[in-house]
């Protein structure tokens, strides 16, 4: 069986919505605050040296970390391209480019802005460089707005990357923003909370709010 560890809310859900989605059947590792507990960054980091979640174990034992990784080997798993476009299919090139966009420019800057004590060593700096990392995160979305479609981020086509905006914006600067400046990132998102398919994700990750 895969074992997920995750952290509700945090970034595993990124995976965890893609398990549901599949009807894969997987058992959740829930994973203490790994910015408060060195005992909880201990233990995740004896699977995933980075102790970082999502981290996905196979059922194997080989573990498998970065979620845009986890999305490509789901859908080789199962074989299906429900989120994932196919080798050839038209939007491919398009979801690989935006896909990797997201969670190489956009997410590192939550690992950056969520503990900026990791990265800058003098304390008056810190709130100066959050404030920086989150004026630049708004730059790039903006970015990703200007290539979205409609109604999902490839048009007609639904896929991971609807799940990834979905659940990032969720995050800084939090929806309220997203629906003054992302119109379309806020519609693809705003569609999601209440797909079935994602319900059981949604209401463990985020409650009441899903």
């Amino acid at each position: 069986m895969l074992t997920l560890y995750a952290r509700d809310g945090w970034g595993s859900v990124l995976v965890e919505a893609q398990l549901d989605w599949y009807g894969l059947e997987y058992q959740r590792e829930e994973v203490a605050d790994l910015f408060d507990s060195i005992e909880a960054r201990a233990a995740l980091a004896r699977i995933n040296p980075l102790a970082q979640i999502p981290t996905l174990v196979l059922p194997g034992g080989e573990v498998l970390t970065e979620s845009a990784a986890i999305t490509l080997y789901l859908a080789d798993l199962t074989g299906s391209n429900g989120l994932v476009p196919a080798a050839g299919e038209p939007g491919r090139a398009a979801f690989l480019r935006w896909l990797v966009f997201m969670v190489t420019n956009i997410y590192p800057t939550f690992t950056y802005a969520d503990d900026p004590s990791r990265f800058v060593a003098l304390e008056e700096a810190r709130p100066a460089f959050r404030a920086a990392v989150a004026d630049y995160a708004c730059r790039l979305w903006r970015i990703v707005e200007t290539a979205a479609g409609e109604p999902w981020f490839l048009g007609s086509r639904f896929s991971a990357i609807d799940i990834y905006i979905a659940v990032m914006t969720r995050w800084q600067p939090g929806r309220e923003w997203f629906k003054n400046n992302t119109g379309r990132a806020y519609a693809i998102a705003h569609a999601l909370d209440g797909d079935s398919r994602f319900g059981g994700a949604w209401h463990r990750n985020f409650g009441k709010s899903a």
